[in-house]
């Protein structure tokens, strides 16, 4: 059985999402969830794409409803909060710009591609 973070980088990388990873943030106390998946995507239309498709795969493999979302309106960043997993849907500029995973760079990250996810 996958994980809810396989699931979600998995809808992730269906939607062809660059750069897929997830942090473990379990370790640093002071996260505000246990973990987060990140990607990106060029265009407003694929980032749209691929938060729907992680909503409908979490709902579909794993019966969890997204607890709230945001960024939909102008999909340059949208977030996922499902509680203890918070995905980031990045337009690919707004992910070099933000670098969130240097601000979570004590957390340990995994890289998801087709093979692994």
């Amino acid at each position: 059985m996958k994980s809810e973070v396989g699931v979600i980088a998995e809808a992730m990388l269906e939607k062809k999402a660059q750069d897929v990873v997830s942090l473990d943030l379990t370790r640093i106390g002071t996260a505000i969830a246990d973990h987060f998946v990140i990607c990106n995507a060029d265009s407003t239309t694929q980032v749209v794409a691929i938060s729907d498709n992680v909503v409908e795969q979490m709902e579909k493999e794993c019966d969890r409803s997204v607890l709230r979302q945001q960024g939909r309106e102008n999909a340059f960043w949208v977030i996922l909060d499902y509680g203890d997993i918070v995905v980031h849907i990045f337009k690919t500029d707004q992910r070099l710009f933000y670098r969130l995973e240097d601000l979570w760079a004590d957390a340990v990250k995994t890289t998801y591609t087709d093979k692994n996810a």
